[in-house]
């Protein structure tokens, strides 16, 4: 039996403006049914994002030395803390109809962070359990996946995961991350000792985990397809 069709549109290296204002015209055909479950794959150059609550106190770096490190700095719309977007690092930004799926938002995270565990496990790294007190994957202590969501009008997703291929490490160093300031943040390089593949290979199977965890079709798209 066929299940619902999932449209994937792979975008490479896009700013982080240029994608908020993507998903949000997204977010609002997709309201209006004028496009059907859509998963953005992409990778942001240098960035630090902060959540709805506005927590620019675990934000560490100076104005100077943002600039030094050529990083923007975007306060968003979705939950979740501070954390770092850059090179390397595979984001997917879902824009679904959870009311379509007959799914609630605590079972959609928990679908998020399955994409992420069943991603790891591939190259042996397993994650634990997941925490009451915070969301995402983690390995012992440290910090592998990162999920900060919005949900309008009840039921159509934004944002989505953050899972780290091999991003430079260093840059969680000018945050707290996600808020919590006794755990550290890691990546599959830096935890398995299986040889990664190209991280285009990893990120594939980053999607084929989420069309798994959420029992979706693939088709693959351009941008045209969404106008």
């Amino acid at each position: 039996m066929a299940g619902r069709r999932l449209d994937v549109l792979r975008l490479g290296m896009v700013g982080y403006a240029q994608a908020l204002e993507l998903q949000r015209l997204l977010v609002e055909r997709r309201r209006a049914g004028l496009i059907g479950d859509t998963l953005l794959s992409l990778q942001h150059p240098p960035t630090f994002t902060v959540g709805k609550r506005k927590t620019l106190h675990n934000l560490l770096a100076t104005p100077d030395v943002l600039e030094k490190l050529g990083v923007e700095v975007h306060v968003t719309d979705r939950g979740g803390d501070i954390t770092f977007h850059g090179p390397r690092q595979a984001i997917l930004y879902p824009i679904l109809s959870l009311k379509g799926m007959n799914l609630g938002v605590r079972k959609y995270v928990e679908g998020l962070e399955d994409t992420m565990i069943d991603t790891a496990a591939l190259y042996g790294v397993r994650v634990l359990g997941r925490f009451k007190d915070r969301t995402g994957v983690w390995v012992d202590d440290r910090k592998l996946g990162m999920i900060g969501v919005r949900i309008s009008s009840g039921s159509i997703t934004s944002h989505g995961l953050a899972f780290n291929i091999d991003p430079d490490l260093n840059f969680f160093t000018h945050i707290v991350p996600c808020g919590i300031s006794d755990k550290e943040v890691t990546s599959l390089k830096k935890e398995t000792q299986a040889t990664l593949p190209e991280e285009d290979v990893v990120t594939e199977q980053l999607i084929h985990s989420f069309a798994n965890v959420f029992k979706l079709d693939r088709r693959s798209i351009d941008l045209d397809d969404l106008r």
